[in-house]
């Protein structure tokens, strides 16, 4: 168990029986338990409370709060602890990371409160006094809520301070200094940049970032991450580094240097804390400089199951009777970024078998998918979606994905496809799963031929997901509950809802991680009869409602319900 040794070697000599006596007083371990831990302890020469944590007989953190109590100090969970950046700032990182320890604040007495792993360490005190010139109010904190403090918070402004004044040292002149931020030199990876651009990456993984905004502005850059949808702004870089960043990302991107008036896009593949991240790269010029934005693609979650993506079980039951089928088209439809390329692809994961020829023409390829056929179109070579699709199905698939239906060629093509025994998947720029279908009556393609061809729509949202460590019940009045469509016949009197809070977990949001919320209409015969009769889609979704469809809305609603998100999250996203 990762830092059981630390905790351990933190107890006292004379402590152990104390600390045994209290686990069993206070029901946190058995006489049989105690026992198995007191055999392992013997038979590997290691103290008994560490066998206790290394058996997982007794939780890292309850053990560490019996500690402190022994020790007369206090326990802090720094996940729940806001901590005071002034009083972070004033001990180097070197130092924190040696004695493993953060500050947390500094006291009205002028002390500063620092949390330890080892809080019977009085070198690292003396240390830590030393170098903050402050008298100390111990804490005793576990390693795993010290060290994720610790890459929280000592972070990137300070890093990148220090190498930009390292970049602006190296600037002896001006070719010496391309070089030396760009990489071209032989064992050019301590660079000041390329350590920058990597602890922006890095980082921006670390806090489940999906994309990186690099900004120029007159006086500096601006750096943003967006977390869970939602752009938050982490560093403000000096100008200086505009440049080499700049040069060292298209250089990985493999973008031209030299050409800096038009946008350009590139890829990056990289392995970041043993996880497959795929990168993709635009850039854009502005009045002030290019502006660059990192897409990061996560490879490992591509192989996520349909059933982790939120689906509630009667939408799951419709969705799963479409993609069972071996021939028919199925919609993913939502704006950018509702997660329906994630959606497909977890689809084509089930369906992806030995006896299966699976073929995507994509735009671009954000994800590779092992014993999949991807193709990425080329518009300037001529292949786009129309004429790639014309070629796939001259390849004999039994599945094709098109990543986006964007012209009548395109749709045509697909929609032939599903009634000659294909399994088609595509994704539609629409508001809701009603509206597609006519969208691809207006595109130009037949009505009865869409009745014909489709089978099922999906239209999805992603709704950011409450933080479980500081949400916060609440009961709303009937009358909020009326506002919004609140399914008031699914509960009895006025629920218990949650809102959101704030704490060091969720970097004071509220929110952690996203959840989709799903809308799945199946094409019925009266459904088919209205499209042929080409009906309005408010007539086709009052039919489809009437037929067990369950909007976006109401399906968000649900959630709240049972407490993974909020109402005003709902209403962000949905209309």
């Amino acid at each position: 168990m990762s830092g059981a040794p630390d905790v351990a070697e933190a107890v006292p000599q004379d402590a152990p029986s104390q600390i045994e006596q209290l686990l069993l007083d206070r029901g946190l371990i058995d006489e049989d338990g105690l026992a198995r831990a007191r055999a392992a302890a013997q038979a590997s020469d290691q103290p008994v409370t560490r066998a206790l944590l290394e058996l997982g007989l007794v939780a890292e953190a309850a053990m560490v709060r019996l500690l402190a109590e022994q020790l007369g100090l206090g326990f802090v969970e720094l996940g729940d602890t806001p901590l005071d950046t002034s009083a972070v700032a004033i001990l180097p990182e070197s130092a924190a990371r040696r004695h493993r320890c953060v500050p947390i604040r500094i006291e009205e007495d002028g002390r500063l409160a620092v949390a330890m792993v080892d809080p019977g360490n009085v070198v690292a005190r003396d240390d830590i006094r030393a170098l903050t010139g402050r008298d100390l109010h111990v804490y005793v904190a576990t390693p795993a809520d010290i060290t994720a403090a610790l890459n929280r918070h000592y972070r990137l402004d300070s890093m990148a301070e220090s190498l930009a004044e390292e970049v602006a040292a190296s600037q002896e002149s001006e070719t010496k200094a391309l070089e030396d931020v760009v990489g071209r030199e032989a064992g050019a990876e301590d660079a000041p940049i390329i350590r920058l651009v990597n602890l922006l990456i890095t980082q921006a993984v670390n806090d489940r970032a999906s994309d990186i905004h690099i900004e120029p502005n007159e006086r500096n850059l601006r750096v943003r991450y967006r977390i869970d949808g939602v752009l938050h702004e982490v560093m403000a870089p000096p100008k200086s580094v505009q440049a080499g960043i700049t040069s060292r990302l298209k250089i990985m991107a493999d973008i031209n240097i030299a050409e800096r008036r038009i946008p350009q896009d590139g890829r990056i593949g990289l392995t970041v804390q043993g996880r497959q991240i795929d990168i993709r790269v635009a850039t854009l010029p502005t009045v002030h400089g290019e502006k660059i934005v990192l897409r990061l693609l996560d490879k490992s979650s591509v192989l996520l199951h349909l059933q982790d993506l939120g689906f509630e079980s009667a939408n799951f039951a419709r969705y799963e009777a479409s993609y069972s089928k071996p021939y028919g088209m199925i919609l993913a439809t939502g704006p950018t970024g509702s997660g329906k390329s994630t959606t497909l692809y977890a689809t084509l994961n089930i369906k992806n078998k030995p006896d299966v020829n699976i073929i995507t023409v994509e735009d671009p390829v954000e994800y590779r998918l092992p014993g999949v056929n991807q193709v990425q179109i080329n518009p300037k070579a001529g292949l786009t979606f129309a004429s790639a699709l014309r070629s796939i199905l001259r390849s004999d698939p039994d599945i094709v994905l098109v990543g986006e239906i964007r012209d009548r060629d395109t749709a045509q093509i697909a929609v032939e496809s599903a009634l000659t025994g294909h399994l088609v998947l595509s994704t539609l720029h629409t508001n809701d799963a009603p509206s597609s279908l006519t969208r691809l009556v207006e595109m130009g393609i037949e009505p009865f031929l869409v009745a014909s061809a489709l089978d099922c729509v999906v239209a999805q949202r992603l709704a950011r997901r409450l933080c479980d460590k500081c949400k916060q019940p609440y009961q709303p009045s009937l009358a909020e509950l009326r506002d919004v469509g609140f399914p008031l016949d699914a509960v009895d009197g006025r629920p218990t809802l949650f809102k959101p809070g704030g704490c060091t977990a969720c970097s004071k949001t509220g929110y952690r991680g996203r959840i989709a919320l799903h809308e799945v209409m199946t094409i019925t015969e009266e459904i088919e009869r209205l499209v042929a009769a080409k009906a309005s889609s408010e007539d086709i979704a009052r039919v489809a409602v009437a037929e067990g469809m369950r909007p976006l809305r109401q399906d968000g609603l649900i959630k709240v319900a049972r407490g993974l998100t909020s109402i005003e999250e709902i209403l962000r996203v949905v209309v």
